[in-house]
């Protein structure tokens, strides 16, 4: 008995483990697409990043994570998620200039994370 009470305990101890190593899933179904596409929707998201105002509770939830999410090379993210930064970075990036530098210059002062995403697009090419 003793033992199966141990063997449970260490399933949910690594159960815990694995789900404290990835990011929470809850905001996977938002429309990205919807977001981008709206420029008034999409500055509300960039002034929550760059602190110039209010947050919604997917834009706090971004806020929060996206420094790990850079530093880590969203090793945390799941497949989901790593389209969809893909998604929003080649956005920002083509036709929203201004504000892609900016939001560099804030969470990518180094530049690492634009180089590590410059090889892998020209790796994925």
């Amino acid at each position: 008995m003793k033992l199966i009470s141990a063997v449970i305990f260490c399933a949910f101890a690594v159960a815990a483990l694995a789900a404290e190593n990835k990011y929470t899933n809850k905001y996977d179904n938002v429309d990205v697409d919807k977001i981008l596409n709206n420029d008034r929707v999409l500055t509300n998201y960039i002034k929550c990043l760059m602190d110039e105002g209010p947050c919604t509770s997917e834009g706090r939830e971004l806020k929060k994570t996206l420094p790990d999410a850079l530093n880590s090379g969203c090793t945390k993210c799941n497949q989901k998620q790593k389209e969809t930064a893909e998604k929003v970075i080649r956005h920002l990036s083509q036709k929203r200039t201004r504000d892609w530098e900016r939001l560099t210059k804030k969470y990518d002062p180094d530049g690492q994370f634009k180089k590590r995403y410059e090889e892998h697009v020209a790796k994925a090419a």
